[in-house]
């Protein structure tokens, strides 16, 4: 027959699973504010019923309940949600470093404004027209020389301040490499910790967390596939999430293993410096020509992909080569690529033009005649970093006789010609041809004008692209997020709710310890009183 005790048992059971679930509800509310937490619930189950099925059962009605236990405590979070999460993550950090990177490029290149090279160049065609109606006014050769120097001083400063984008690119690039290390190491010694504590019949909630926070951030800098979990073995409980695989994925679904376990591999650049593998802007190239995974024995697996996400927007904004012996590729390598072609096609063009001219002779000096015009900017051999190295020429820069060297006429000693100056002027819309390439120009289509109209033309519309599709997808995250945290994050009203709730539980369990206490006084100490 049942236990006169057995009621207290049951209560007691009650008070104790009750009292579980209020450090579990105190503990959901004391990290309501941590980052990456997950709140917690205790499952409750009923134990088992009395009696057990057997030969020996005592006849009774039925089986009589024994109570509740709190049989796990439980991290309650959706994985489909953080699938998605980290995917969006994945997406909106390309592009917003993305966008980042052009917005930059944007602020260095300033245009359309008065600062800026194309309005430069105009005012530099203006002095050449000006001085076509008054080609022996020395003012208006000044303003000549003065304007051909701001327009060299421009294409240097666009230059030298694009390079320097461009390396803080490359320290950023191996900033994100230490830090994808790290974390694939963290999240690695977090699964060794999780195996071992597993096993014993556990759920480290709190390490559960720590690694789903680490694997987030991970997704912001490449794209990642998180592997079914394996199960630690032992006496691991089924709710257990066991050890997580990582790899690191490209656009057409190649994939990488970065950790194993509790191994993983290092991100490198390639080809490095033992002593440096996260080095960028030590490349002798320049460019980023391949990433690769270096696991802990020293063994390194080449990616024959860029991974998506900050990495690829830095990369592809640097300068990378798909191949060893291939073009470099990216949106600053290609920027300053082509302000070198555009200042080497302008230089060349205007000297050629200006050599046509004559000069203008020195008054009362009969040793310095007109002569037909020299070289206005320094010649250069190659178009590679013309606009770096720009420069007036020696002749034209001199302080006594630089300012008779600028050829404006198109007769020999006629002083008041101007008609050379205006041909000059009208270099800007010179239109380059199919022909022009072989003759040592690096563009062949359209006039210098046009050829910088729309560089600055296509810039605009990438940056405006890459700032369209990081708002977007920023617009996607947050929703994702915000559906993931609607399951795993801590509501303050409904843990107060349940705080009410278990409290209420726990009282009513201490009501029945009452109840029950004065029945057995009455067994006790009121039954068999009647003969005394």
């Amino acid at each position: 027959m049942v236990s006169t005790f057995h009621g207290l048992e049951t209560v007691r059971r009650g008070m104790s699973t009750q009292q579980s679930a209020l450090y579990t509800t105190g503990h959901n509310i004391a990290n309501a504010n941590t980052p990456g937490y997950t709140r917690q619930r205790v499952n409750f189950t009923q134990t088992n019923p009395y009696p057990a099925a057997g030969m020996n059962t005592p006849k009774i009605p039925g089986q009589m309940g024994t109570g509740v236990e709190a049989g796990t405590v439980q991290r309650i979070r959706e994985s489909f949600l953080d699938v998605q999460f980290r995917g969006e993550q994945t997406k909106s950090s390309y592009w917003e470093s993305r966008a980042t990177a052009l917005e930059k490029m944007e602020e260095i290149m300033n245009e359309p404004t008065t600062a800026g090279l194309a309005n430069t160049m105009n005012k530099f065609w203006e002095s050449l027209q000006d001085l076509a109606g008054n080609p022996e006014d020395l003012g208006a050769r000044a303003v000549v020389r003065q304007r051909g120097q701001a327009v060299a001083d421009t294409f240097s400063y666009l230059s030298s301040s694009l390079k320097e984008i461009q390396e803080d690119l490359g320290s950023q690039i191996s900033n994100d490499i230490k830090t994808i290390n790290s974390l694939s190491e963290q999240i690695s010694k977090i699964n060794k910790q999780i195996s071992e504590i597993e096993p014993v019949g556990y759920l480290p909630n709190d390490l559960y967390d720590e690694r789903d926070r680490l694997i987030d951030e991970l997704s912001k800098y490449v794209d990642i596939k998180v592997h079914p979990a394996r199960n630690s073995g032992g006496n691991s409980l089924p709710v257990a999430e066991g050890i997580l695989d990582i790899s690191i994925i490209g656009p057409n679904g190649e994939s990488q293993f970065l950790i194993e376990g509790s191994k993983f591999s290092r991100l490198s650049v390639t080809p490095a410096d033992d002593s440096d593998l996260d080095g960028i802007n030590d490349q002798p190239t320049g460019a980023v020509e391949g990433l690769a995974l270096v696991d802990e024995s020293g063994n390194s697996t080449s990616l024959n992909f860029i991974p998506s996400g900050e990495m690829k927007g830095l990369i592809e904004s640097y300068g990378y080569k798909e191949t060893s012996d291939g073009p470099v590729k990216g949106i600053y390598p290609e920027m300053l690529d082509s302000l070198d072609k555009m200042a080497y096609s302008f230089i060349t063009k205007f000297n050629e033009v200006h050599s046509e001219g004559y000069t203008l002779k020195i008054k009362d000096d009969p040793n310095n005649p007109s002569e037909r015009g020299g070289a206005f900017f320094t010649p250069l051999d190659t178009y590679k970093d013309a606009a770096s190295l720009i420069s007036l020429s020696d002749a034209i820069k001199d302080k006594e006789t630089g300012l008779n060297k600028i050829a404006a006429s198109s007769l020999i000693d006629q002083d008041g010609n101007g008609i050379h100056a205006t041909k000059l002027a009208d270099v800007k819309n010179y239109k380059f041809t199919g022909t022009d390439g072989t003759n040592g120009y690096p563009f062949a289509s359209g006039s210098i004008q046009s050829f910088y109209e729309s560089l600055i033309g296509t810039m605009g519309v990438d940056a405006q692209e890459a700032e369209r599709m990081a708002n977007n997808s920023v617009v996607l995250l947050d929703s994702v997020d915000n559906r993931r945290q609607s399951v795993s994050a801590v509501s303050l009203d409904e843990e107060m709710t349940n705080m009410i709730k278990f409290q209420q539980a726990y009282n009513g369990s201490a009501r029945m310890i009452t109840v029950m206490d004065e029945m057995l006084d009455k067994i006790i100490n009121g039954l068999g009183v009647g003969g005394r």
